[in-house]
């Protein structure tokens, strides 16, 4: 066969692909809807390993090798999950009708930006973008009803926790609603066809520099300029027109503006990836058949154990403990907050009981949010 007909029989192939993924969306939201009325969990591991070696064995019939398959079936049933989820939740096309409001940080192509879209997708007809230039604009125009939502960074595999979204959750009466969690792709970004070796400066946002560290001390002569976000070091690239001045973010962020790709896979860490918080003003209730996370600060003294004494109600209520983060107390030199995350609902009996406690051998506590995970571990199957 000649190429174009070549391409066109995979053009068409790949139309029907897209039919069949659809078809298979919508038969995951009918079992939802039946999970729903039997009340059983979304997610059955044991189904999963089952489903996914009898595609494997399928597949090697047809000569496809069982890692694209595996692969291929953990993103299907990671969007089934989700999907799944969200209808639980009551959240599928219709958080506040048919447009949200949702702030982040920067514009069009910053990470924050692809996040909401990632998470809002499935959950809104119409994303009413709100960009911010900093943390503390995105909280002000959620708290004012400005904007229904917001996305907000909290940590990266890279950089650690971002510590002032943790500082400005102490002091709003917000509440985290959803999390997810977006893989981060760092590239050297600059006009097309600009020389690699006559880079002179470096636009980027604080975070990224950090996250790309290691490439940026085998630089020499380099000016750093720090940016609000991404976008706004994509902004001034485009707007300088220099080939000595570039951007470090994200590939189809650079392509917004223009930009070209003159390096690639920057970031200390290979698996770099931002973990992404959303806030609403009214809390949420999340169902028992969706795995949730509660999230909580306390003060608990500077008294000897006290400390341990707290964790040690969660362990006895049964409870695991997935993150804990200190910060300093504005105004009590030596003195910290905790934030901590545990892998529960937070209308459970066990984690009712051990917030009670809490309450009682701690000297403050405040729930900041109880949400469902998105966080999808693969079922993973026998070698």
């Amino acid at each position: 066969m000649e190429l174009t007909e070549v391409r066109q029989q995979i053009q068409h192939t790949d139309q029907e692909l897209l039919q069949l993924l659809a078809k298979r969306r919508k038969l995951a939201l009918a079992v939802a809807e039946a999970k729903i009325s039997q009340n059983k969990s979304i997610r059955d591991q044991q189904r999963e390993e089952e489903l996914l070696l009898r595609l494997i064995e399928s597949g090697k019939a047809l000569e496809l090798d069982a890692h694209y398959v595996t692969r291929l079936f953990h993103v299907i049933i990671e969007d089934s999950v989700l999907q799944q989820q969200a209808k639980l939740q009551g959240e599928l096309r219709g958080m506040q009708g048919p447009s949200v409001k949702v702030a982040y940080l920067g514009g069009q192509g910053s990470y924050s930006y692809w996040a909401t879209q990632k998470y809002f997708t499935r959950r809104a007809e119409q994303i009413i973008d709100i960009g911010c230039d900093s943390f503390n604009e995105i909280i002000k125009a959620v708290e004012t009803g400005h904007a229904d939502y917001a996305v907000l960074p909290i940590e990266n595999t890279s950089s650690g926790s971002i510590n002032e979204v943790y500082d400005l959750l102490q002091h709003t009466r917000l509440s985290i609603v959803g999390e997810l969690t977006h893989p981060i792709d760092h590239c050297v970004l600059g006009l097309p066809g600009a020389p690699l070796n006559q880079i002179r400066q470096i636009c980027a946002h604080p975070q990224v520099i950090a996250q790309c560290s290691q490439f940026l001390l085998g630089l020499t002569n380099i000016k750093v300029e720090y940016c609000d976000s991404s976008s706004d070091a994509f902004q001034r690239v485009q707007k300088k027109q220099d080939p000595t001045i570039v951007a470090i973010g994200g590939e189809a962020g650079g392509k917004i503006y223009g930009l070209e790709v003159l390096a690639r896979d920057l970031a200390n860490q290979k698996d770099n990836v931002s973990r992404f918080i959303v806030v609403a003003r009214k809390a949420v209730t999340v169902a028992k058949a969706i795995p949730a996370k509660t999230t909580f600060i306390m003060f608990t003294g500077q008294q000897p154990g006290a400390l341990v004494d707290a964790l040690t109600v969660l362990k006895r209520h049964g409870i695991s403990m997935a993150k804990l983060e200190s910060r300093p107390i504005p105004g009590n030199p030596w003195e910290e907050m905790f934030y901590v995350d545990v892998l529960a609902n937070a209308n459970d009996y066990a984690m009712t009981r051990a917030l009670e406690e809490l309450n009682r051998i701690t000297k403050f506590i405040k729930v900041l949010g109880c949400y469902p995970s998105e966080d999808i571990q693969p079922t993973q199957v026998p070698a």
